[in-house]
């Protein structure tokens, strides 16, 4: 499991590995049942304080991304995908409807802002 911390970023080192985390279950590299690396290897690896990693795992436990079981370790969980799906789901619907705010106060019809997300959505196949 290879997790890359970037200082060029203003997001915090535990965000930046819990996201890397999630992209990995999303991804299918991790997937259930996979042991992840204890938070003292992690911390070590990564050249950062246990407590950072901690909190990582704090957040994926707390998103249902992981399990961890004192003497056993930490594992990922079979429905992790589908709370990752749901929690990109909510990060869209939020810069959708901030889109639509600011449509509405600049003028932009519904049909016009339809026309663009079309646009946007089919740029990249």
């Amino acid at each position: 499991m290879e997790i890359i911390i970037s200082s060029n970023t203003n997001k915090p080192i535990y965000e930046q590995i819990t996201e890397q985390i999630k992209a990995m279950v999303m991804c299918g590299e991790l997937k259930n049942g996979d042991p992840i690396p204890s938070m003292r290897a992690l911390a070590k690896s990564l050249h950062v304080s246990v407590i950072t990693v901690q909190r990582a795992y704090e957040d994926l436990q707390r998103d249902g991304f992981i399990e961890t079981t004192v003497g056993r370790g930490s594992f990922i969980l079979a429905n992790s995908k589908e709370f990752y799906q749901e929690e990109q789901q909510k990060d869209i619907e939020h810069h959708l409807e901030e889109a639509v705010q600011k449509a509405r106060r600049c003028g932009i019809s519904l049909e016009k802002l339809i026309e663009l997300l079309n646009i946007f959505y089919e740029e990249d196949t």
